[in-house]
This record gives C-alpha cells, sequence and structure tokens, in this order.
C-alpha cells in the first residue's frame, strides 16, 4: 500500500499548475478556485508531504529544490491519470453504443421487445445517442451465469428468487396458467386442479435450469408440503416446444400466460382453473457489482422495464 504521504491527484494537479503559472492567483483561476482555498490546500500538502513545496515572494511563488522535485514525479503520476480517464471515457462511450442482455425466453419473447422500444424512443426524444441492444435468449440459469462472467451487462430471469452473487430488481409479474389440449378430460371438468393433484401429474416441461419449471415447482411445494412431484411426461427445451407437446396430446403443463394467450384465444389450448397454488411469480432484473444498476442505458432499460409493466 502507498504511505499516507503521497498526495491525491488533485493536489497534484494544484502543484503542477502553479509551476506552470508561477502563482498561486494565476493557479487558482486556472483552476477555478479561490485563491485562499489552493493556499489552505497547497499547505496541507506540505504538511503531508514533510517538506516545503513553495517559496513565497512578493514577485509570486517558486517551487523549492523539493517541491520541482515532487512536481517532477507528479507530471508522470498525472499522465498516466489522463490516460486512466481517457481509457474509462472510452469504455464508458463503448458501453453507452452497445450492451447485451440476456433474458429467460418469456421475458425475450414477450416483453423484451416493448421495453427495447420504450428505450429507443426516449433516447431519441432526449437527443442521446442510440444503443445497439444484443440479445441473448436462454433459461434462468443460463442467464444469470452470462451476468456472472461478464458476457452479459444485464439479465432477466423468471425463478422463484434472485440468483445468489447477483443483485436483482423486480421489474414485472407474470402468472403461469396451467393448460391442456382441448380434449384433455381437464378441459371439461368443472372443479379445479387442487395442489396436490397438479404435484402429482407427469407434466409437460421445460428442461431443468428453467425459471418456469422452478417457479412451478416451488409453488406445488408450499401449496402441498410432502407431496411428491411426479417426474415430467416430457422435457423441452424451449417454450415453443412445451405448447406444441402439450397441443398434441402430451398432458398437462404450466407456462407463462404470456406465452399461452394466443393459443387459448385460437382454442389450440384450454385454460385450467387450479385451487390452492400460487402461480403469479416475479420477473426480475440482475446485474452485477454496487446495488444500484450501471450508469446509463442498462439503468434506464431497467427503468423503463418497471414502468411498462
Amino acid at each position: 500500500m502507498l504511505s499516507t504521504h503521497v498526495p491525491d491527484l488533485i493536489d497534484l494537479q494544484m502543484l503542477a499548475s502553479v509551476a506552470r503559472t508561477g502563482s498561486l492567483r494565476l493557479a487558482a483561476a486556472e483552476l477555478g478556485v479561490s485563491q485562499q482555498a489552493l493556499s489552505q490546500r497547497v499547505r496541507a500538502m506540505e504538511g503531508r508531504v514533510g517538506i516545503s513545496l513553495l517559496s513565497r515572494g512578493p514577485r509570486g511563488s517558486q517551487l523549492t529544490a523539493g517541491g520541482r522535485l515532487v512536481e517532477q514525479w507528479a507530471s508522470r503520476v498525472l499522465d498516466a491519470a489522463a490516460e486512466l480517464d481517457a481509457g474509462i471515457t472510452s469504455l464508458r462511450s463503448d458501453r453507452a453504443g452497445h450492451i447485451k442482455v440476456a433474458a429467460s425466453l418469456t421475458v425475450a419473447s414477450h416483453l423484451l421487445p416493448r421495453w427495447m422500444v420504450a428505450l429507443r424512443d426516449q433516447q431519441r426524444l432526449t437527443g442521446s445517442p442510440a444503443t445497439n441492444v444484443e440479445l441473448e435468449a436462454s433459461n434462468s440459469v443460463a442467464v444469470a451465469e452470462s451476468v456472472e462472467r461478464g458476457t452479459a451487462d444485464v439479465g432477466f430471469v423468471e425463478g422463484p428468487r434472485a440468483p445468489l452473487g447477483l443483485r436483482s430488481r423486480t421489474v414485472a409479474r407474470d402468472e403461469l396458467l396451467v393448460v391442456v389440449d382441448p380434449a384433455h378430460p381437464w378441459a371439461r371438468r368443472r372443479s379445479p386442479v387442487t395442489a396436490a393433484e397438479l404435484a402429482a401429474t407427469p407434466l409437460v416441461m421445460r428442461e431443468e435450469g428453467s425459471g418456469t419449471r422452478e417457479a412451478l415447482a416451488a409453488a406445488l411445494t408450499a401449496a402441498a408440503p410432502g407431496t411428491p412431484q411426479a417426474e415430467p411426461v416430457l422435457e423441452l427445451a424451449g417454450t415453443a416446444s412445451v405448447k406444441s407437446a402439450i397441443a398434441a396430446g402430451a398432458g398437462p403443463g404450466a407456462l407463462s400466460s404470456l406465452a399461452v394467450a394466443d393459443d387459448i384465444t385460437l382454442g389450440r389450448l384450454h385454460a385450467v382453473p387450479v385451487r390452492g397454488v400460487g402461480l403469479v411469480r416475479d420477473l426480475r432484473a440482475v446485474w452485477a457489482g454496487g446495488p444500484q444498476p450501471p450508469q446509463g442505458p442498462v439503468r434506464d432499460l431497467i427503468a423503463l422495464a418497471s414502468r411498462t409493466r
């Protein structure tokens, strides 16, 4: 670690300005501070370094021999700091111009397009540069892994809980619907399906790692504790495959209301009432780092998602 004698960058900039102008007054004007404030800062720096840095006289302020040495060393530090500042600015500019979003299939298919349009419209209205949004659609576990690895700037997941190690914010809510093909016996029953019945029925399910599957399992565990959950009759990757299998008569399944709304309207699937199972779930934005989302288009996208539930 550096010793406590090393001045901070602001102090070094002030020393360089005094050396360049030869005057506390001119240096203060160059830096946009009062001469008194600059003089106090230099005195504090002298106390920190432990030597006199300036020789003050009626013709101005001159660096002492020790002050000239410190200023020469400081110039290299300030050059490196300027290079670092330029690099960070470049990274922030790149990040503002392009972000990578990883999202669960439900969010990617049914919600993100609307949020991306809202982001574009907001940037147009505010005169901000347009952001190119690259989208990766996957299951919730893979989304969280992308954010953890840093290959995605932000993720949107649909599991029953936030992924460990990531920050999160609920941006929307969704409901799972139990659906069957119109010829299935459940399509004609008058009483709702119970939690125990649903748990004991082999269902058409998404693959392991799917937020939809995890949300359903958590809801059934809470509603029917101790009831063993049947193995899937089919296990398929992707919502479209699950819907097709259900419509073909493979068995019941539980999918997002967003994903099956058109199929129910057109009569390809039938929604089955369920009693005693909480099938409403949170959809979350997840990111790595501090408690607040990264500044710029990532934070704007999350805010817009929260406002357009």
